[in-house]
């Protein structure tokens, strides 16, 4: 068997950030199975007659499920096809990345990660902000905003989060933020604490809204809206570089 698997990691959205090493495996694959966030204009560089297969979640909207992914991977490479799995922002990072290792690890298929711009880090970015700074900003926390049912994971380290020294961001968090604040705010979170809601980074819509979190969570307990977004808050979030 000659199939090979690359897993790709596509940045936010913006084809400019692709690597170099992302955009030769998209020339070369034979099969392309891609996340909603990395479609549009970045499967401009897979070659022409290559498979592509959209195989996209988003938060409220049928989806494949993660099973029937493993599967196709798995397929396609059995019948020596060289495959690009393109996932969003950086695979390692909440991307279910493991769960497909595992498929191919017991089929036996070979194959490579190649990471990509994470999203978090491309909001800091958009946000013209760093996400650290030495004595007030010295720790960085990536966080799910939700589990596999869609619900605020219940073991969720609070006191930790609620660290108002630390820059947090919450990756999908949008439906689950307001009774996440509220468990943050008991946990000592200042209401006025800075906040950073990034909505379609990198993309034609991106959209940068600073507020306090006690006022983010306000907001969308009454509208999330449909754009895919993080959430940032720490001493930096309403900060702007110069």
């Amino acid at each position: 068997m000659t199939g090979f698997v690359s897993f790709v990691g596509s940045g936010p959205g913006d084809p400019e950030l692709l690597t170099l090493k992302a955009v030769d495996r998209l020339r070369r694959a034979d099969a392309v199975l891609f996340d909603d966030l990395s479609s549009g204009p970045i499967l401009s560089h897979a070659r022409s007659g290559a498979d592509l297969i959209g195989v996209g979640k988003r938060a409220g909207r049928a989806s494949p499920r993660q099973d029937h992914v493993s599967r196709l991977l798995v397929e396609h490479a059995q019948i020596n096809e060289r495959v690009v799995r393109l996932k969003s922002g950086d695979g390692g990072l909440f991307g279910r990345l493991e769960e497909e290792l595992v498929a191919l690890r017991a089929a036996g298929i070979p194959y490579e990660i190649i990471p990509g711009v994470p999203s978090a880090i491309a909001a800091a970015a958009a946000a013209g902000i760093p996400l650290t700074r030495r004595l007030t900003a010295r720790r960085v926390q990536f966080v799910t905003g939700h589990d596999v049912s869609g619900k605020l994971p219940e073991d969720m380290n609070m006191v930790a989060l609620a660290d108002p020294t630390a820059s947090t961001v919450v990756f999908m968090g949008k439906r689950t933020f307001p009774k996440l604040y509220a468990a943050l705010h008991s946990h000592g979170l200042p209401a006025d604490t800075p906040a950073l809601l990034a909505e379609d980074i990198s993309g034609p819509d991106q959209r940068l809204t600073r507020m306090s979190v006690a006022a983010l969570a306000e907001q969308l307990g009454n509208e999330i809206g449909e754009a895919a977004a993080l959430i940032l808050y720490g001493p930096l979030a309403d900060e702007e570089m110069v």
